[in-house]
């Protein structure tokens, strides 16, 4: 039976992906070729443009009940100095919700999107690998492989969310650029930890590299991590990793348990020469990856899928399906440089604690100058066109106070209007009055949406499906934002 788009991955990009389209109510299939969900902490900081992701998709409070934010991280010198850091997030600001990232086990990011697929009629299809596809002018033609047996299906999209080693991009034939780097290495396991607290990230710092010891939030495990010269022993035994914490540490009343998962990851930097390749298009892992130094890998994945998901919920059209690479990608290429700087800084450095600041939390991320970002605003705007949409608190209506946040969840554009345009009838408006006296009017009682979005009296601002700003009017021009949409189509 043909379908409208096979995702293949089940990782937190490909569940992001089908969860975006089961709420938009676009046929997918999601396969996965592993018998069930994987085991292992792999990326644990879930930056705070993700959490926004996370809560207009209406999972947010399923992962920050698993994990904690704004960690702090406790860093001991090799001469025994001590110090910490990002023990306080930010001071709490009306645009910005989450102002700190999150340390929770990657699978518990994927346990609540799953979770959240089936509330929304979806199911990942566990132990059905790819075995190969073809395209034609009309769509993909897959053969898919369960228990030994293949079963050949039909789909208009392909999108692989199979990570670096993606089947789908290499039978896309899309090159992988890039390089890795041997001489780089980390063992990463999960293990028990008997003597050490759990009220911060451990990290010590000794002249041959750095090891450390990471409380996993809601397990009894700590994500532990020590960077594997040439020359030094790789092996993921308990015992060679003992002798690490041992010697880097200084400490010999640490005791670790046996490993529950236990990887040695190398120095992958690579970037796909293109997202898409006729129906096919690739997301997260498979498109880009990254050293974990900055916490933005998984994080990049699943706003690729946020990008690439509203997309097909609305219609996708050939503008609307080409402005993913165009807007995705250049992040990708950003994001792949600020992770690799920051590699290359601890390993020259030994291993300083890598640090959190406004580039790892991804609230910067912008669309300007896509085709899908227009205003007639100058440059010196602090808010334009292609922006991420900033939240507002203090926010009447008839049915109570509220955030802006509230209003626009849900995966569909949203117009906020500052004065009193003509606008199309079946698009989500909230015009800002004195006095809410219906549905769709509101009260910016203390001043934040309009301090956040520069509103004046005759202001409109568009916002798209996946939170960011797509048109600005400060004219209050209704029949630019008819326009906006119309070229969509």
């Amino acid at each position: 039976m043909p379908t409208e788009v096979l995702i293949a991955g089940a990782g937190p990009t490909g569940l992001t992906l089908a969860c975006e389209l089961a709420r938009g109510g676009v046929p997918f299939r999601l396969v996965e070729a592993a018998p069930g969900p994987r085991p292992g902490s792999r990326g644990k900081g879930v930056q705070p443009r993700t959490l926004e992701v996370f809560d207009d998709l209406g999972v947010v409070g399923r992962v920050l009940a698993h994990g904690r934010l704004a960690m702090p991280i406790r860093s001991t010198a090799p001469d025994g100095g001590v110090t910490t850091s990002g023990a306080e997030p930010a001071g709490e600001r009306p645009d910005i919700p989450y102002p700190a990232s999150l340390i929770t086990p990657e699978w518990r990011v994927e346990e609540a999107l799953r979770l959240r697929l089936a509330e929304l009629g979806g199911a990942v299809e566990f132990g059905t690998a790819l075995d190969g596809f073809e395209q034609t002018g009309d769509g993909v033609t897959a053969v898919l492989v369960k228990d030994g047996r293949p079963e050949t299906v039909t789909a208009r999209w392909l999108v692989g969310c199979d990570g670096g080693h993606s089947v789908v991009r290499k039978r896309a034939g899309i090159p992988f650029e890039g390089e890795t780097r041997d001489e780089v290495r980390m063992i990463v396991a999960d293990v028990g930890a008997d003597g050490l607290d759990r009220d911060a990230w451990h990290m010590w710092r000794h002249p041959e590299g750095l090891v450390n010891l990471c409380p996993l939030p809601s397990t009894d495990l700590f994500q532990y991590q020590a960077s594997i010269a040439p020359g030094q022993d790789p092996g993921l035994g308990l015992a060679n990793l003992q002798e690490i914490l041992d010697r880097r540490s200084g400490r010999t009343d640490l005791r670790l348990g046996e490993p529950e998962w236990v990887s040695l990851w190398r120095a992958n930097v690579r970037l796909a020469a293109r997202y898409r390749e006729g129906r096919v298009f690739l997301a997260g892992d498979a498109a880009h990856i990254h050293s974990p130094a900055g916490g933005q890998g998984m994080n990049t994945g699943i706003q690729d899928a946020h990008n690439l998901g509203w997309k097909f919920a609305a219609g996708a059209s050939p503008v609307l399906l080409d402005s993913y690479e165009a807007e995705r990608r250049p992040v990708a290429a950003d994001v792949l440089a600020l992770s690799d700087a920051r590699l290359k800084l601890a390993v020259e450095q030994k291993g300083i604690p890598i640090r959190r600041d406004a580039k790892t939390m991804q609230l910067g991320v912008n669309y300007r100058g896509s085709v899908q970002a227009r205003d007639d605003r100058d440059e010196t705007a602090a808010l334009r066109a292609g922006d991420r949409a900033p939240d507002a608190t203090g926010l009447s209506t008839v049915d109570g106070d509220r955030r802006l946040f509230d209003l626009t969840r849900g995966g569909r554009f949203t117009v906020l209007d500052f004065g009193t345009a003509e606008l199309p009838p079946d698009l989500t408006t909230y015009r800002v009055v004195a006095r809410p006296a219906g549905a769709g009017e509101l009260a910016d009682t203390a001043g934040h949406l309009a301090a956040a979005y520069g509103g004046t009296g005759s202001t409109l601002v568009l916002i798209r499906p996946d939170g960011y700003v797509g048109l600005i009017s400060d004219a209050g021009d209704g029949e630019a934002v008819s326009a906006y949409l119309a070229a969509l189509r």
